[in-house]
């Protein structure tokens, strides 16, 4: 039994540790808790998206966005803050769309 009570604490501590997410302290008995970045008030069991693109709960958030990590070289990831999420395209024609081969997140 410990070591099936070690293996799920592990899975926990593995799923917590994503560079874009980040736990927060729990309200203590509260019925709302505020988001650091807006300073908006939410219902405790409620999730929202901020204005930084994060999908947050009382207990944590996390991007809400997938950042490319490789793509062609003759292109550029740009962050659109109104759609929460990189546009990959041609450095020198934002027209035309470049593949991504990997990202992280989301």
């Amino acid at each position: 039994q410990k070591s099936l009570a070690l293996a799920l604490l592990l899975c926990a501590v593995l799923s917590l540790s994503q560079a874009q997410c980040f736990v927060k302290r729990a309200p203590p008995v509260k019925t709302c808790c505020q988001d650091d970045t807006d300073k908006t008030w939410h219902p405790v069991g409620s999730s929202w998206r901020n204005s930084q693109c994060m999908d947050c709960t009382c207990s944590s958030c996390c991007a809400g966005y997938s950042t490319p990590q490789e793509f062609p070289d003759d292109c550029v990831s740009v962050f659109d803050k109104s759609q929460c999420k990189y546009i990959v395209h041609k450095i020198n024609d934002p027209s035309v769309m470049c593949p991504v081969y990997a990202g992280v997140g989301k």
